[in-house]
């Protein structure tokens, strides 16, 4: 569940964003019955310092949220993402402190409004926010609800969500736009997509490609493609119990695909955009694919399973392969892909993979522009040795335990190797706690990058 921001100029208890070389200045406008409450309050302006203070009548006249020192490598730019659950219901407007940016201030607000409901009763009624003045607020809400179906997905349990059921949410946010859906599933599947069989193979819930076009086919092709594997229980290598746990969220690099796919339809950027999404259940049964099978993919490659618990890749082979056909000027998959990468750079921080230089750099400036950040680790060729098999084209995974995540970018380039402008994102798909405006719970991580880097790569800066 996500909010919308309401009509500029609606009547509103004012938001001070305070920064602390601000405090004295707005400290100096408030009432003595206000700084007296802020003083015996203990407020100061640090970051997430917050004090509801009283007009004389006691109603709450205005709040004071502490930013700290916006210069500090530590402050967090999206620190009003903690009011709508610090707040007592009503009607709220920012008055942001100078080098605020009130538009990422709202949107930080409406990402912290977002609660996952479906199991449980409603909460009690939310604050509302007012849109900043000169701000898109019907973007800004546009963006958050995108994010807020992508968290939805990635939080729904899997025995709610199987490959119908992200299937059907495509073709939900396909109908909004007017984009077209085609799926393959069945013994087509098997015939064109032999890697993604191959993995959906042992579950009662059929697995099948996604594939969503939109926009004039004579526009700059974008393709993103989503990893859509709705639990993970590791197939025959089985991965112990607590491995599985969070295994519901092994689907959010298609739930981040699809937001993004969401905002750039919204945002009408000018591209031709494709959305393919494989997405199976990696199930135990008798129709599992095994440790040592040898399977011919998509692209003519034969892949030696060395581990059945590596399968994201294996999909994602098929899917890049497929993408790649279609010649996209700009390529980028998304997949809770190894725990290296979370190893290597922990939860917050998605690993991306590209061998085309400026397309790094855009990248990495884009996800700094919008709060999104996300760090470059090396496509190593030499550590491609590690993917040799002796019977096969190559393994799905190498023979030691180092770089886990590099070898597995490795894999996956050789399956669009034409492609120079492709970005792959290994992501975690999860906010571990909460901060604010990213509630502890699944997480689309990288789709709003991806949304501002194709608005600023195709003359939407």
């Amino acid at each position: 569940m996500t909010s919308a921001l309401l009509a500029p100029g609606t009547d509103a208890i004012p938001v001070h964003l305070v920064t602390e070389s601000g405090w004295a200045a707005l400290e100096a406008e408030l009432t003595p019955l206000q700084r007296g409450f802020a003083k015996a309050s203990g407020f100061a302006p640090k970051a997430g310092r917050l004090a509801l203070l009283p007009a004389e009548d006691g109603a709450l006249a205005r709040v004071l949220l502490g930013l700290g020192d916006p210069a500090s490598a530590t402050f967090d730019r999206f620190l009003a993402g903690k009011l709508p659950a610090a707040l007592p219901a009503g009607d709220y407007r920012l008055e942001p402190a100078e080098g605020i940016d009130p538009a990422e201030a709202a949107l930080a607000w409406l990402l912290g409004a977002y609660r996952f409901e479906r199991y449980r009763k409603p909460g009690a009624e939310r604050p509302r926010l007012v849109a900043p003045g000169g701000v898109d607020g019907t973007r800004l809400t546009r963006i958050a609800a995108a994010v807020a179906h992508g968290r939805d997905l990635v939080n729904t349990p899997s025995n709610d969500l199987g490959p119908a059921e992200i299937e059907a949410a495509i073709r939900d946010v396909a109908a909004c736009f007017g984009a077209t859906v085609a799926v393959v599933a069945g013994e087509e599947l098997r015939k064109e997509f032999p890697l993604v069989h191959a993995v959906g193979a042992a579950s009662p819930r059929a697995p099948r490609l996604i594939d969503l076009t939109w926009g004039p086919a004579d526009a700059p092709r974008v393709t993103l493609v989503g990893k859509g594997v709705v639990f993970d229980t590791g197939g025959l290598d089985i991965k112990p119990s607590a491995g599985m746990l969070l295994m519901k969220k092994d689907m959010g690099g298609a739930a981040a695909a699809l937001a993004a796919a969401e905002m750039i339809m919204g945002d009408a950027l000018p591209v031709r955009l494709r959305l393919i999404v494989p997405s199976v259940e990696n199930a135990i049964a008798g129709e599992a694919f095994r440790p040592g099978d040898v399977i011919r993919s998509r692209a003519g490659l034969t892949v030696e399973i060395g581990n059945t618990d590596a399968e994201g890749r294996l999909i994602l082979a098929d899917a890049l392969s497929f993408a790649e056909s279609d010649e996209p000027e700009l390529l980028i998959d998304f997949a809770t892909l190894t725990g290296a990468a979370r190893v290597a750079l922990g939860p917050d921080l998605p690993a991306f993979f590209t061998g085309d230089e400026g397309l790094a750099a855009s990248v990495a400036e884009a996800g700094a522009a919008v709060n999104d950040p996300v760090w470059r680790l090396p496509l190593h060729a030499p550590y491609a040795s590690g993917l040799d098999s002796k019977v096969a084209d190559l393994n799905n995974v190498s023979g030691g335990p180092f770089a886990g995540a590099i070898t597995a970018a490795l894999f996956l380039r050789r399956f669009a190797p034409k492609t120079k402008a492709h970005v792959h994102f290994d992501l975690y798909g999860w906010n571990p706690s909460t901060k604010p405006g990213r509630p502890e719970g699944g997480e689309v991580q990288t789709a709003r990058l991806v949304h501002a880097l194709v608005a600023k790569r195709y003359g939407q800066a």
